[in-house]
């Protein structure tokens, strides 16, 4: 062994505090934020299951098997159900947030375990709760060991960091030993992958981003289950995953593992109101609360966004793109566009980003008005704010000012918002009133049992 290796590594350190927890010392808050994630990734696919890329993920596929695609009638093998139903669910950056990373850790957690458990642990739905407690932490402190630096080095925090969190979720949801899980970890980091050069054009990339994630972590833990090895180093060696996509190997570990399961950062997870980039969305409330003090888009000579730095090369520039997106899915991170939505439309919602909805002249003759500056005292990413200086054509300065997420940590959605949000989806989605409220029964009661899907079908 080397010399120069650590006696106990960091993802060592990790799964000793994982495999200090069980169902049953979750705090409440934990279990309601599983069980809120639960119900909002599925009500996700269900909305999106009929667009043209989940189409296109669930016809890529070859490989048939037990598990459920949600909403749909072909069934799957683990992984493949766990890339479809994680590319639906956050094909419409519809789904949750967690403000340090940023990262979508509902998106990736959720499939992977749900999959996982229904072909290898049907009747594990307390292991299923855990695993995605697990899964969403492990990801979600994995974001915050060197912040900003993966997407600064073009990679989809998302992507990455969800990989290795799926892959200790399903660990702990398929009751792996310890070696198995660091092992899987260890695995997990040759999987992880996903650049951020969809921005360019608006393709779909991103959207398969957590699926990816979702069935790398089912077949880390699988191979690892059946003796495969791993890297224990994964996280901090020379050639870890730190290294080779933040370019940094010393991080602060200790965000990771230093208070693992005594204090839990899912709590703080955060519920999008809006179908689009978070970092948007203060700015959108702020757009509408300006508009509604009756003041014109025609009134209007400039609209200056103070933002923070990291926002910018993925949100604001090139600025020109930004404020006139080639097609609804660029459109989605474009800030300006949003903004100008917000403001001449009163909200923001899934039907303002399709082809026709881009082109409307009135959102982009605002959109061409909206500039940023980039403010050096901004909490990015540790939350989101938003901040609009409206300049009038008759000189009159307005400022809007939001100093948090709404759904965020300081205004979270209720359990009731969560359920309303399904029933839409699951509505925009095709699903009648029944089926939806078969659904919703089911998943609230689904960590208590079997992981059933099958009413999820078709």
């Amino acid at each position: 062994m080397d010399a120069q290796l650590p006696a106990t590594s960091v993802a060592q350190h990790l799964v000793d505090h994982i495999f200090k927890l069980t169902p049953a010392t979750l705090p409440q808050g934990v279990k309601q934020k599983c069980e809120d994630l639960l119900i909002d990734v599925v009500g996700l696919c269900v909305t999106a299951r009929n667009e043209d890329y989940v189409t296109s993920a669930i016809n890529g596929c070859d490989d048939d098997g037990p598990c459920t695609a949600i909403g749909h009638a072909r069934t799957l093998s683990a992984a493949s159900a766990a890339f479809v139903n994680g590319t639906a669910c956050h094909g419409e950056d519809f789904d949750d947030t967690f403000e340090g990373g940023p990262v979508h850790a509902g998106a990736v957690i959720v499939p992977a375990v749900l999959a996982a458990c229904e072909r290898h642990n049907p009747n594990g739905g307390q292991a299923a709760m855990l695993g995605t407690a697990v899964g969403v932490e492990v990801m979600c402190r994995l974001s915050t060991v060197v912040p900003k630096a993966a997407h600064k080095a073009g990679f989809h925090p998302t992507a990455i960091y969800g990989t290795m969190g799926a892959a200790a979720g399903v660990s702990v949801a398929l009751g792996l030993s310890a070696k198995q899980t660091v092992d899987a970890l260890g695995i997990a980091g040759s999987f992880a992958s996903g650049i951020i050069e969809y921005l360019a054009e608006g393709t779909w990339t991103k959207r398969m981003h957590p699926g990816w994630a979702a069935q790398s972590g089912i077949r880390a833990a699988l191979l690892a289950r059946a003796g495969f090895t791993g890297p224990r180093t994964v996280f901090e060696g020379v050639h870890g995953m730190f290294h080779a996509f933040a370019h940094n190997t010393k991080g602060d570990y200790d965000a990771l593992i230093g208070d693992f399961g005594t204090r839990w950062v899912t709590e703080t997870l955060a519920f999008k109101p809006y179908p689009c980039g978070t970092m948007a969305h203060p700015y959108i409330d702020c757009a509408k609360r300006i508009a509604a003090r009756g003041i014109k888009a025609a009134d209007i000579k400039e609209m200056v966004c103070d933002v923070g730095e990291g926002t910018v090369h993925r949100l604001w520039e090139p600025l020109a793109n930004k404020q006139r997106p080639q097609n609804g899915y660029a459109a989605k991170f474009a800030t300006p566009f949003i903004i100008a939505t917000g403001f001449v439309k009163g909200n923001v919602g899934l039907g303002d980003f399709t082809a026709e909805a881009v082109r409307d002249p009135d959102v982009l003759a605002l959109a061409a008005k909206i500039r940023y500056e980039i403010d050096p005292n901004n909490p990015y990413p540790r939350a989101f704010t938003g901040h609009i200086r409206v300049t009038l054509n008759d000189g009159t300065v307005i400022e809007d000012r939001q100093p948090h997420f709404r759904g965020g940590a300081k205004e979270p959605l209720t359990r009731q918002d969560i359920e309303d949000k399904f029933t839409l989806n699951a509505k925009h989605g095709g699903w009648d009133d029944w089926r939806g409220a078969s659904a919703l029964s089911l998943l609230t009661k689904l960590y208590g049992g079997k992981v059933d899907l099958a009413s999820l079908r078709g």
